[in-house]
C-alpha cells in the first residue's frame, strides 16, 4: 500500500513536470493591457521600463513584474528605485542617516499620475512603488483598496500627503505589511484607516513630519510584529499601551522628540529582537527589566540622557540567566550607545559577547583601559564605533585581532606612539578613522597595501612622518581620505580619480603641484574637496584644471606657490570655496574666473596680484560671503558693483594701493545690515564621521581688534569689513551706520577726511572700530 501511494505520488510529479515543461505559463492578455495602460500614465525618463511593450504581451517577463508560476496572474510589481551596487558600502552609512536624520531619499525617477488600471490585476497581492511619484495620483488609496488580494505594499518616497476619503471605500481585508515612509502625512488624523487593519504584522510610518502624541488607536494593531515611527516629532512619552504588544519583535522610534523614562513594562515585550529608542530625550536609568528580553539581537539608547557607567547598562540588560562571568548578552548583535554620558570603563567581560557584530559608543566618557580581554571571543566582530572616549588600547606588538572589521573609528583614543601594526591584518576595511590618537610613528610600507580596499581614511592629527606613496589604485568611488596635521614630507602623491575628498594640509610636502594635477589627464575626477594648505609647495600652477570640474573646495592657502592663475582654472564652474592665501601669487585676476560663479569664498590675500578689482566680481559671485583680496598690489577705485554682492558678510581689501572715496552703495550689503546669523552656506563639506554628518567649515584670517584671527567654526557669525592701509580720501559715508550687524570696521591708515557719522551710534553690533591715522576732524559722536 505504502509502495503504491509512493508510485502515485511519483507519477503525479513527473505529469505536474511536464506540463509546466511543455507550456509555458503567460501572462493574462487583460492584465498585460492594464500595465500599458499603467505605463500611459506614467513619466519615465530613464525608460524604466522599455520592456512594458505592445509587441510582445507577455507580461511576466516584463521588468518589475511578478506572475504567478501556474495562472499567470500578475501576483507582484516591484518597481521601486535603487541604489547604485558599486556604492554599496554608502548605501549602508544613509541607511543608518536615515534612521536617525532622515537621510537623502533614493532616486525619483517615475512619476505615477493615476492608478485606475490597478482595477484590473484583482490578484495582485504585493505592489511595491517606491520613490515613484504619486504627488499627482489623488485617487492613490481608493484605487488600491479594490485589490482584494493584496497583502504587502510599499509607497514609500512617493511625496504622498494627506487626504480623507470616505471610510467605506477603504477596505484592506488581506493587508499585512504597509509602508508609508518617507513622505508628508504631517495630520496622524489621516491614518484612521490604517487603525481598522487588525491583520496587520508590519507597519512604517517613518519620516512623515507627524507631530503630537503617538496615536493611540494604533493599540488596536495587536497583531504587529514590527513597527516603525522613527523620524516624527511626536512631542510626547512612550504611552503605557506600547508595552501590551506582546508580539512585536522590531520596534523603531528614534529621533522623535521623545521625552521622560523609559517604563519597567518595557519587559512585556518579551518578543523583542530590535529596539531602537536612540536619539530621544529620554533620561534616567535604562530599566532593569530591559533584561527580560532574551531574544534580543539589537538595542540602539544612542543620544539621549543615559549617565550611569557602562557596566550598570550592562546589568539593566542582563535579565537572562546567563552568568556575568561569562557574558550576559549572548544573543546581542548590536549594541547602540553613541551620544550619551556613560562614563566608566568598558568591562573585560565585554570579550564574551561572542554574536555581535557591532557596538556603538562614541561620544561619551569612557575611559581607562583597553586591551585583548576585551576582544577575546569577538570573532564576529565588524563595526566598532568609540571615537571621543578618553579610552587607550593597550595590546602586543604582534597582537592579530580575532576580527575582522569593516568599519573602525577610534578618533582621539591613546593608540600611540607606534603605529598600530595590528591594522594590518585587517583585510575587509573600508572605512578608517585613527585620528588625534597621539601616534608619532612612519606608516608601515604594508598599510598602503590596504589602499585599495578604503571608501573612507582618516590618519589627520597625529605626528606620522614619511612619505605620501602613490595611491592609484584605489577603488571604491567617492573615497576619502584625510592626513592633515601631520609630518609627511616628500612631494604630493599621485591619487586616484576615484578620490573625492582629499586633506593633506598642515604638513611637511614640497615639491611642485603640477604632476598631481596632471596624472591621469584622459580619466574625469571626483575630487570635490582638495586641501594642501600649510605646506612647502612651490612653483607655477599650470593648466590641466579642466578635468577637475567637480572640485567646489580648494585650499592651497600658505604655501610658496608663484605665477599667475591659469585661465583654465575658469573650468572649476562648480567651486565655492577658493583659498590662495599667503603665496607668491601674481599677475591679473583672469576674467576667466568670472565662470566660477557659485563662489561662496575667494580667499586670495597676502600674494602680488596686480592691476584693478574686476568689477564683474560683484556682477557673477551673486553668492559671495566673504572677499579677502588684502595685502596685494590691487590699484585704482573699489568698484561700485561689490556693492551687488547682498550676501557679502566679510570684506577685507586692506594693504593694497585702492584710491578714491569708499561707495555710498555699503548699505546694499544686506547681510551685514541684519543682526540676523548666517545658516550657511559656509560649510564645504558633509563627511561621515562615525556615521554621523560632520560640517567641515571653511575659514578666514582676519584682522580683529589688532589681533591676525583664524575663524573657523564661527566664521558664519562674524560680518566685518577692513578697507584699511590704502590711499583711499573722502568722507566716511553716512551710509555705512545702515550696517548694523557689522562687528568690526577699520578704516585707518587712509587720508579719509571730514567728521565721523553721527549716526554711528545705532551701529549696536560693533565691538571694533579703527579709524586711525586719517584727517578726520570734529566731534567724536
Amino acid at each position: 500500500m505504502y509502495a503504491s501511494l509512493r508510485l502515485i505520488a511519483l507519477t503525479l510529479t513527473i505529469f505536474l513536470w511536464l506540463f509546466t515543461a511543455d507550456s509555458e505559463v503567460r501572462c493574462i492578455e487583460s492584465e498585460g493591457h492594464a500595465l500599458l495602460t499603467f505605463k500611459q500614465h506614467l513619466i519615465d525618463p530613464s525608460n524604466r521600463l522599455a520592456s512594458w511593450a505592445a509587441a510582445d504581451l507577455d507580461c511576466c517577463h516584463w521588468f518589475g513584474v511578478v506572475c504567478h508560476n501556474r495562472t499567470g496572474h500578475v501576483h507582484q510589481l516591484h518597481l521601486r528605485s535603487f541604489f547604485p551596487d558599486d556604492a554599496q558600502w554608502e548605501a549602508q552609512f544613509q541607511a543608518y542617516e536615515r534612521s536617525r536624520f532622515g537621510g537623502s531619499s533614493y532616486y525619483n525617477n517615475l512619476y505615477v499620475m493615476n492608478l485606475q488600471w490597478l482595477s484590473a490585476l484583482p490578484l495582485l497581492q504585493h505592489l511595491d512603488l517606491c520613490s515613484a511619484n504619486l504627488s499627482k495620483a489623488s485617487d492613490w488609496l481608493q484605487e488600491i483598496s479594490k485589490l482584494p488580494s493584496l497583502s504587502e505594499l510599499r509607497l514609500s518616497y512617493c511625496d504622498l500627503s494627506g487626504f480623507f476619503p470616505p471610510m467605506h471605500s477603504i477596505n484592506f481585508s488581506s493587508l499585512t505589511t504597509l509602508d508609508l515612509s518617507s513622505n508628508s502625512f504631517e495630520n496622524t488624523s489621516f491614518l484612521f484607516w490604517v487603525f481598522g487593519l487588525h491583520y496587520l504584522v508590519s507597519l512604517d510610518l517613518s519620516y512623515n513630519q507627524f507631530q503630537g502624541p503617538i496615536p493611540v488607536h494604533l493599540q488596536n494593531l495587536t497583531s504587529l510584529r514590527h513597527l516603525d515611527l522613527s523620524g516624527n516629532t511626536f512631542n510626547s512619552s512612550l504611552p503605557a499601551w506600547l508595552y501590551t504588544f506582546s508580539h512585536l519583535e522590531f520596534l523603531n522610534l528614534g529621533n522623535c522628540n521623545l521625552q521622560g523614562t523609559i517604563s519597567s513594562s518595557i519587559g512585556n515585550i518579551t518578543s523583542a529582537t530590535c529596539i531602537d529608542l536612540s536619539y530621544n530625550e529620554l533620561e534616567a536609568k535604562v530599566p532593569r527589566s530591559l533584561g527580560n528580553l532574551c531574544n534580543l539581537r539589537e538595542i540602539k539608547l544612542s543620544g539621549n540622557k543615559w549617565s550611569p557607567e557602562i557596566p550598570e547598562i550592562f546589568k539593566s540588560l542582563s535579565g537572562c540567566p546567563i552568568p556575568w562571568s561569562i557574558g550576559y548578552l549572548s544573543s546581542l548583535r548590536s549594541l547602540y550607545l553613541e551620544s550619551n554620558q556613560i562614563n566608566g570603563t568598558l568591562p573585560p567581560s565585554f570579550g564574551q559577547l561572542s554574536k555581535l557584530e557591532c557596538l556603538n559608543i562614541k561620544s561619551n566618557i569612557l575611559e581607562g583601559v583597553v586591551s585583548e580581554v576585551h576582544f577575546t571571543n569577538s570573532m564576529r566582530l565588524t563595526t566598532l564605533f568609540a571615537s571621543q572616549n578618553q579610552l587607550t588600547l593597550e595590546v602586543r606588538n604582534n597582537w592579530i585581532p580575532p576580527f575582522q572589521l569593516n568599519f573602525l573609528i577610534l578618533r582621539s583614543w591613546n593608540l600611540g606612539p607606534r603605529f598600530p601594526s595590528w591594522l594590518l591584518s585587517q583585510k575587509r576595511l573600508k572605512y578608517l578613522d585613527i585620528s588625534n590618537t597621539r601616534v608619532s610613528d612612519a606608516v608601515p610600507p604594508l598599510f598602503w597595501n590596504l589602499s585599495s580596499q578604503f571608501g573612507y581614511l582618516n590618519l589627520s592629527h597625529n605626528q606620522i612622518y614619511g612619505e605620501i606613496p602613490n595611491i592609484p589604485m584605489i577603488l571604491s568611488t567617492s573615497s576619502m581620505i584625510d592626513m592633515s596635521s601631520n609630518h609627511f614630507n616628500g612631494s604630493l602623491p599621485c591619487i586616484s580619480s576615484n578620490v573625492s575628498f582629499l586633506d593633506l594640509s598642515d604638513n611637511l610636502l614640497s615639491g611642485s603641484i603640477s604632476h598631481f594635477l596632471c596624472y591621469k589627464m584622459n580619466e574625469s575626477k571626483q575630487m570635490s574637496y582638495l586641501n594642501f594648505g600649510k605646506n612647502f609647495l612651490l612653483g607655477e600652477i599650470i593648466g590641466c584644471w579642466m578635468r577637475w570640474q567637480n572640485l567646489f573646495a580648494l585650499n592651497l592657502g600658505n604655501n610658496n606657490l608663484s605665477g599667475s592663475i591659469p585661465t583654465s582654472a575658469g573650468s572649476l564652474i562648480y567651486l565655492q570655496s577658493l583659498h590662495l592665501y599667503n603665496n607668491k601669487f601674481s599677475g591679473k585676476l583672469p576674467s576667466s574666473l568670472k565662470n566660477c560663479k557659485n563662489l561662496v569664498t575667494l580667499d586670495i590675500g597676502k600674494n602680488e596680484f596686480v592691476g584693478s578689482i574686476p568689477s564683474w566680481i560683484g556682477l557673477r559671485f551673486s553668492s559671495l560671503v566673504i572677499l579677502s583680496l588684502h595685502s596685494n598690489n590691487f590699484s585704482g577705485y573699489i568698484p561700485k558693483n561689490l556693492c551687488s554682492l547682498t550676501s557679502l558678510q566679510i570684506l577685507d581689501l586692506s594693504n593694497n594701493k585702492l584710491f578714491g572715496s569708499i561707495p555710498r552703495c555699503v548699505n546694499n550689503f544686506n547681510a551685514m545690515a541684519t543682526n540676523k546669523n548666517s545658516n550657511g552656506p559656509l560649510f564645504l563639506f558633509e563627511q561621515p564621521i562615525g556615521l554621523a554628518l560632520s560640517m567641515l567649515l571653511d575659514s578666514a584670517l582676519l584682522v580683529i581688534k589688532g589681533k591676525f584671527l583664524e575663524y573657523s567654526t564661527t566664521l558664519q557669525l562674524v560680518k566685518s569689513i577692513d578697507l584699511s592701509k590704502n590711499n583711499l580720501s573722502g568722507k566716511i559715508p553716512k551710509e555705512v551706520t545702515s550696517l548694523q550687524g557689522l562687528q568690526s570696521l577699520n578704516l585707518s591708515f587712509n587720508i579719509l577726511k571730514g567728521r565721523i557719522p553721527d549716526n554711528i551710534v545705532v551701529m549696536g553690533s560693533l565691538e571694533s572700530i579703527d579709524f586711525s591715522m586719517n584727517l578726520l576732524s570734529g566731534q567724536i559722536p
